[in-house]
């Protein structure tokens, strides 16, 4: 009977993972059907950064002194001096990866290679409990499992446009697999990206500075009015504190969704740095009078995609005009997103046993239980799909660690790992000035 089990070894619950083993007090196990740790492969761009600083990393805003640190990554590795020259905050998507890999390769509680298929509550048990049904996957051996509480960490899967399901993988491709494709794509005359965020910026951008026939061309088309920079002012960025999770936690559905729209701009925004190098990528693509092989139109939404006989069409909508065109293209790299992975077997077992706010959105404590019908203390926690719940810090990586506190303490019944306290010179609520 272990007193916790992950399901899912991203960098939540990795970092989980890593907190979890250094307490030395609280058993637990991790379940990952990869065969190994690997963050977003496809998306490893060269020369692009995370959107926070290297001290979000999996441990040091709990515990500064953790061998899993960033700080110790660097020293462990021989790349402190390096990086103190680089004079860089923020930290290459490739060595953060590489960074997660070392710790993951340090933990003795992550099992990779097995998928969890089912968990089945044990609630009328003389112990309560949850028993995980995991499957190895280079066996087909199940594994069966028993722990007081659970961690779902079962990330996001990638969103697609309607009916792109049966046009060919390699040539209409999701931005998540870019760096498999990448060869392919720059053998095409015209390839599309669609999508406004981060994501499509670093694919257009690299496609951009890989572009080097004089007869491929690359488009950008993105639903949102611009290419919008990401708020970094310090004051916008307390949105990422604890104070503010208890604050939006508070709020009615409703309110939070209208908070969430209010708060896009540091949800949805685009680096600036990437936007400096593709501005100035295009300014002396311009000198060379090449601007036609590039295009740039915001306020376009694209419907649907066609297979012709010579590529795809894209039909769109310029929503602000509200014209309708056509546009045609060899080769398309959705980058439109994702949305929470939910299993098959949460809405077989516990579709109607928890409290759900709004369709596709069950009621989360603070502290991120499964709110259920009934009272129980055998938790069963979650790390996916929060945005509603606790706002847009659920998806930073700085927040993930208070997160994961929060998770060890109701679990140990104490306080193994402080969490920070007045983090913001703003404050939220009127409620501690009483009714007055």
């Amino acid at each position: 009977m272990y007193d916790v089990i992950g399901i899912g070894v991203g960098p939540y619950n990795l970092g989980l993972a890593a907190l979890l083993e250094q307490t030395g007090e609280l058993d637990a196990v991790f379940f990952e059907k990869t065969p190994s740790f690997v963050w977003h492969p496809g998306m490893l761009v060269e020369k692009m950064d995370l959107q926070v600083p290297f001290l979000a990393d999996l441990a040091t805003f709990a515990d500064p002194k953790s061998p899993y640190t960033f700080m110790n990554y660097l020293y462990e590795n021989d790349r402190m001096f390096p990086f103190f020259f680089h004079q860089h905050f923020k930290v290459p998507r490739q060595e953060y990866n590489h960074y997660l890999q070392w710790v993951a390769n340090q933990l003795s509680n992550l099992r990779f290679g097995h998928t969890v298929i089912d968990v089945i509550d044990h609630k009328d048990d003389d112990i309560p409990h949850y028993q995980v049904v995991a499957e190895e996957t280079a066996t087909g051996e199940k594994k069966y499992v028993k722990a007081k509480h659970v961690v779902m960490g079962t990330g996001n899967e990638p969103v697609v446009l309607d009916g792109m399901d049966g046009l060919p993988n390699e040539d209409i491709i999701h931005s998540s697999r870019y760096l498999f494709e990448k060869d392919h794509l720059l053998k095409a005359k015209h390839v599309t990206v669609v999508g406004s965020g981060q994501s499509a910026l670093e694919v257009f951008l690299d496609l951009l500075e890989e572009q080097e026939r004089q007869d491929m061309k690359v488009t950008l088309f993105t639903r949102t009015g611009g290419l919008f920079q990401l708020d970094q002012a310090k004051f916008a960025q307390e949105m990422f504190t604890p104070e503010y999770v208890d604050y939006f936690h508070g709020l009615s559905l409703d309110q939070r969704k209208e908070a969430l729209d209010t708060l896009k701009p540091l949800r949805k925004g685009i680096d600036p740095e990437t936007l400096t190098r593709l501005y100035t990528k295009l300014y002396h693509r311009t000198t060379a009078g090449e601007a036609s092989r590039v295009l740039i139109q915001p306020m376009t939404e694209v419907k649907d995609i066609e297979a012709v006989d010579d590529g795809y069409q894209l039909n769109c909508r310029q929503w602000q005009e509200e014209h309708d065109f056509t546009y045609h293209s060899d080769k398309v790299v959705l980058a439109t997103g994702y949305k929470p992975h939910i299993p098959d077997w949460f809405s077989t077992r516990f579709k109607d046993k928890v409290k759900w706010e709004e369709d596709g959105m069950y009621q989360v404590s603070r502290d991120y239980q499964l709110e259920f019908h009934d009272d129980r203390n055998h938790h069963f926690f979650t790390l996916t799909n929060l945005v509603h719940s606790h706002g847009a810090g659920a998806t930073n990586l700085g927040l993930s660690v208070h997160r994961n506190v929060h998770i060890i303490n109701t679990i140990a019944g104490k306080t193994l790992y402080k969490n920070q306290q007045d983090t913001t010179f703003q404050q939220f609520s009127m409620k501690h000035y009483g009714n007055e």
